[in-house]
């Protein structure tokens, strides 16, 4: 079995959370994990937002076992929880699962650029409040008989969907930044782009979206 020695009891803690983050959102949740040396990206998507959450692990070794060069690897987010030691900060890797179709599709490993025109961190914040609000209202406000899932749905897509600021990121990617742990009071935040993707960069890890109407080009596939 590979077992993962993380860096310290605090980086065993926050992958934990990130993981009990995902499964929240869904209980058969699987996650991709890259590394290489003594850095774990985990990739993961929450369903309700369709964007991707990168969470940066950093490990103190590399690899029991043998796996001294790099690790590639889709596993069940729910397994790989349960592994987690904190007090060892170990995680050991359970067996690969077939992998959803997103998990084939990765954001750029390089090319990323600056983009300019992020509102300020709590202004951000104020938009999810400002959008929970207007869902909440918004629902209440239909009929009982009107009240559908799909209604429901067409109004939280039109309002995640918009932009923020003068950026072309959908507010709900800073959702998502919120929902899993990222959007925190401390630390700055960037906006980046490469090829078809755009990437809101937090100390605590990374929202990336594809961005609407540039088709397929400019993607990973790993």
């Amino acid at each position: 079995m590979t077992v993962l020695h993380l860096a310290d009891e605090g980086e065993a803690a926050d992958l934990a959370a990130f993981l009990s983050r995902l499964l929240h959102y869904d209980r058969g949740a699987a996650v991709r994990l890259q590394a290489a040396g003594t850095a774990l990206a985990v990739f993961g998507r929450p369903p309700s937002f369709e964007v991707l959450a990168i969470r940066a692990v950093r490990l103190a070794k590399p690899y029991e076992n043998g796996l001294d060069v790099t690790l590639d690897v889709t596993v069940s987010a729910g397994e790989l929880l349960e592994s987690v030691d904190e007090s060892a900060a170990t995680a050991a890797v359970p067996e690969a699962v077939t992998g959803p179709p997103w998990a084939g599709v990765l954001p750029p490993r390089g090319g990323w650029r600056p983009v300019p025109g992020l509102p300020a961190p709590d202004a951000l914040r104020a938009m999810i409040g400002a959008g929970i609000a207007e869902f909440r209202s918004r629902t209440q406000e239909l009929p009982e008989e009107g009240r559908t899932r799909n209604e429901l749905d067409r109004i939280g897509r039109e309002i995640w969907s918009r932009t923020v600021g003068d950026t072309q990121l959908p507010v709900r990617a800073v959702h998502a930044a919120q929902s899993v742990g990222f959007l925190r009071a401390t630390g700055e935040l960037a906006l980046l782009s490469s090829g078809a993707w755009l990437r809101l960069r937090t100390p605590y890890g990374s929202i990336a979206v594809r961005r609407a109407g540039l088709g397929a080009l400019d993607v990973s596939v790993r």
